[in-house]
């Protein structure tokens, strides 16, 4: 086997660059905390408004029949680099959701040493993944009652067998990939930032608004 170059130290001297960077950027940890709440009524309905077709008659007839009463919504947000892909999940008719997503557990310095190895992960709400006006993409599909039992136990199991984040390999886009996979539906390229994921996804799949899962 042959030995690769050491590149240790440009790698440590980058990640002190950006951590110095996103240091002025990222949020306290207080303020993380504070956002890891359900969603309230104001931010579900922004998402609502901003994904609902041109006011035309005929779309919003097709829209109000291919909506089922669970939904999945894939979702792209700013952050302080390249941005995080996250889902909401829950029912049509409550105002609470639940947010899954993969992140590294901690801040600055957890970030940036997940670009050189595996640290570990956070899996629910993370800072931003409230507010409406960090939205940079958003792809929402319905689903049936049954179907959305299996999809959301299969959130929750994805949740809990991902103990750990990368830059390059277990990222954000991976974690909601999985989930749209399982869903059935067409996944694009996963190395690419948050936003371009998300609304590559949407295009795949035609902007298609109801999903059912094949039968087992």
């Amino acid at each position: 086997m042959t030995n690769k170059p050491d590149r240790s130290g440009p790698c440590i001297l980058a990640g002190f660059a950006l951590a110095a960077m996103l240091a002025c950027t990222t949020p306290s940890a207080s303020a993380h905390e504070a956002n890891k709440r359900v969603a309230d009524a104001n931010a579900l309905a922004t998402t609502e408004t901003a994904s609902r077709p041109a006011p035309q008659a005929n779309r919003r007839a097709v829209a109000r029949a291919e909506k089922g009463p669970y939904y999945v919504d894939f979702r792209a947000r700013t952050a302080a680099s390249w941005g995080h892909a996250f889902v909401w999940y829950g029912k049509t008719s409550e105002r609470a959701v639940e947010v899954a997503g993969l992140t590294p557990a901690g801040d600055t310095w957890a970030y940036v040493l997940g670009h050189l190895t595996w640290v570990p992960a956070e899996t629910g709400a993370s800072y931003g993944d409230l507010d409406p006006d960090y939205l940079t993409a958003n792809y929402r599909v319905y689903l049936n009652e049954a179907d959305a039992k299996r999809v959301f136990a299969y959130i929750k199991k994805l949740q809990a067998s991902s103990p750990v984040w990368n830059a390059e390999t277990t990222n954000c886009t991976g974690f909601i990939g999985d989930i749209a996979e399982y869903m059935g539906l067409k996944v694009p390229n996963r190395w690419q930032r948050p936003e371009n994921f998300v609304n590559s996804l949407k295009e795949m799949n035609g902007g298609r608004q109801m999903v059912r899962l094949s039968t087992e």
